[in-house]
């Protein structure tokens, strides 16, 4: 992988965890913050460009999911849980 897609990906995933955290909800805080750290260790050895290159997309259209949800969810804001 090149320098550039490199620092690309630790850009997004930079991101990812940190709209993650944002989430009102534990419960999705949590959910959400597992599922970027698993995909993004799952597809760690990747090296091919082009499955880089379409990874890369579809984490652009989860961040902006994650970034719409949040704000919903900030909109209707629940009880806080125990655990919170």
């Amino acid at each position: 992988m090149a320098a550039s897609a490199r620092s690309q990906v630790i850009s997004l995933y930079r991101n990812m965890l940190k709209e993650s955290q944002k989430f009102p909800s534990y419960n999705y805080r949590t959910y959400a913050l597992r599922r970027v750290r698993d995909a993004f260790r799952d597809n760690r050895n990747v090296e091919d460009p082009k499955i880089v290159d379409t990874l890369m997309e579809e984490g652009r259209q989860t961040l902006a999911l994650i970034q719409r949800q949040v704000s919903i969810g900030k909109m209707y804001a629940a009880q806080k849980i125990v655990v919170e």
